[in-house]
């Protein structure tokens, strides 16, 4: 029989983006590096996607046992509407390294419910398909490269081919297709 040791890492950041909580759950009182950060122990499970009841958005949930730490990280992420990082990477059975990275997810923390055992913290995806809101982007060319400047789209060697008559479209047309 093989054991798979795996862990799940998870990254909170604020409206900024800079980085508030970082988080491991299966090496209690250690601490675990991933892409150079430290990741201290909390207990949690974390229950991956899936969709809502109504089936218009992905929903992921971070169970926590119900203590004053988990409450006061849970509060504080929901409430500020914080983005959580999940990563869910094997682990070297040898040393307990990280191996390899399974899955990367980016869910908003939009709600949490708690009872005497645990909290739950509802993950939600970016993008609300009922109040078609997505979190608002200003695409650069820092981000994505070169954009267009105006919104004209045009193609000159067809309409120059257009206006030169068909000789020259049937010319092109053969250029195209070899």
């Amino acid at each position: 029989m093989t054991v798979v040791a795996l862990t799940t890492f998870i990254t909170v950041l604020d409206a900024r983006g800079t980085v508030q909580h970082r988080f491991q759950n299966s090496q209690p009182g250690q601490v675990i590096v991933l892409d150079g950060a430290d990741h201290p122990f909390l207990s949690f499970l974390y229950a991956g996607a899936a969709k809502n009841r109504t089936g218009d958005n992905l929903e992921a949930e971070l169970v926590m046992a119900c203590n004053q730490l988990a409450m006061s990280y849970a509060v504080e992420a929901v409430r500020n509407k914080w983005t959580v990082q999940v990563t869910q990477c094997s682990m070297n059975p040898n040393d307990f390294s990280v191996g390899r990275k399974l899955t990367m997810e980016t869910w908003l923390a939009a709600g949490m419910s708690y009872d005497p055992e645990r909290v739950n913290v509802l993950l939600s995806s970016g993008i609300d398909a009922v109040g078609a809101t997505a979190p608002n982007k200003t695409l650069t060319t820092q981000l994505v490269g070169a954009l267009p400047l105006t919104g004209a789209i045009s193609n000159r060697a067809w309409i120059g081919a257009l206006l030169l008559g068909p000789a020259l479209l049937s010319i092109l047309g053969a250029a195209c297709n070899r």
